[in-house]
């Protein structure tokens, strides 16, 4: 077999190939001190009602229990950004949707190269046991980019990259192949608290910490019900998810265009206007989103959050 530097430029260059923007290697280990952090977050509630975050602890902190026998993980970055998506800092006449959710779901075009990817190294190696991931499983993807040198965490708590911002999805391939890790990078956040200073309902409790209890993109996609009241006029214009700590960001000005066509933003959703969304019906609603992330919260659930809008 190729020697690890090889094999790891080899898989990188294919990764960029099919249309990954980076790709980085760790060691698959227990994620100790991610560990520690997930359940203090947990203890203290902070998931709110994603009950589903505190199950498979064991296999979410450890790759080698979710996938025995495994050794690396590879971690892929891919961009969803794109320069005709609505500028949204600032404002106020639109209604929002969140960038990642303005084309088609990620898990499906993700994932899809990712398998080309799984497949390709499958064939060079001459065999390969594992599983890729992109979203779907217990699987703390953020700490495997940041152990792959792929970015840091920043204090919105999202993985920043300094060559392309944060608007990007990750993907993981974990298995059995040894490759030597990667180093990870500092952290260049600085003194700039621009995304816990610009966060509406204080989400941000802290550099480096978020409660979901108290995130726009929490009670637009994840809460089901009536908005509880505190946050039912905090929502500003958004109607599913938000970008506001992001778009803040000094980094995201590097932000690159999506390689993968099925992640630009639909043209439906970009002409649509404050009016056009308050008069969305059902059907209209299933033609715009179909095969959308949008779907995740529904039409109803759409509809509640349009109606909640301050603007």
């Amino acid at each position: 077999m190729q020697a690890s530097a090889d094999l790891k430029s080899i898989i990188r260059n294919k990764a960029i190939e099919i249309g990954f923007d980076a790709c980085g290697f760790a060691e698959a280990q227990k994620l100790e001190k991610e560990s520690y952090r997930l359940e203090e977050w947990l203890e203290q509630g902070r998931h709110a009602s994603m009950n589903w975050m505190s199950n498979h602890f064991e296999k979410r902190t450890d790759p080698t229990l979710l996938v025995p026998g495994s050794r690396t993980v590879i971690s892929v970055l891919s961009s969803y950004y794109h320069p005709d998506q609505k500028e949204l800092i600032g404002n106020k006449k639109d209604l929002l949707i969140a960038k990642y959710a303005q084309g088609r779901d990620y898990h499906k075009v993700v994932k899809k190269n990712l398998r080309n990817l799984f497949q390709f190294i499958d064939e060079l190696t001459g065999g390969l046991q594992g599983r890729y991931f992109v979203d779907s499983a217990p699987v703390l993807d953020k700490a495997w980019a940041v152990r792959s040198g792929l970015g840091w965490i920043g204090k919105n708590s999202n993985l920043l990259n300094k060559n392309t911002g944060s608007y990007f999805f990750i993907g993981e391939i974990i298995c059995d192949l040894k490759l030597d890790p990667d180093q990870p990078v500092s952290d260049h956040c600085g003194s700039c608290t621009r995304c816990i200073d610009s966060c509406p309902t204080n989400a941000i409790y802290e550099p480096y910490r978020v409660d979901a209890s108290k995130c726009i993109s929490y009670h637009t996609i994840e809460h089901k019900g009536a908005l509880d009241p505190e946050y039912e006029n905090a929502m500003e214009n958004w109607i599913f998810g938000c970008d506001i700590c992001q778009d803040v960001c000094p980094w995201n000005s590097k932000s690159i265009t999506a390689n993968f066509p099925d992640l630009h933003p639909r043209k439906e959703i970009l002409d649509m206007s404050k009016e056009d969304w308050f008069l969305l019906g059902k059907k209209q609603f299933d033609k715009i989103f179909e095969g959308s992330p949008v779907k995740r919260t529904g039409y109803q659930g759409l509809k509640r959050n349009i109606k909640n809008t301050k603007f």
